[in-house]
């Protein structure tokens, strides 16, 4: 992998982990301000919270094995 897929590779990861943050606010601002009124909010926005993770686990995993290789 050249240094330039590289640095994408590690914006990629920076990028998934600010929206992985946005998820987890949205998670904290329904539980500290939204329950037992918005409970229906629950499985989306966990949902999303837990997609978000998950993509920015991955791509943090492809930059790992990446930085291994080179």
């Amino acid at each position: 992998m050249t240094d330039e897929e590289l640095k994408d590779l590690d914006k990629e990861v920076k990028k998934l982990k600010r929206i992985a943050s946005e998820w987890a606010s949205k998670l904290h601002d329904l539980v500290e301000d939204r329950l037992p009124a918005g409970y229906a909010e629950i499985p989306e926005i966990s949902q999303g919270t837990l997609d978000a993770c998950k993509a920015w686990e991955a791509a943090t995993l492809r930059l790992q094995a990446a930085q291994k290789e080179g």
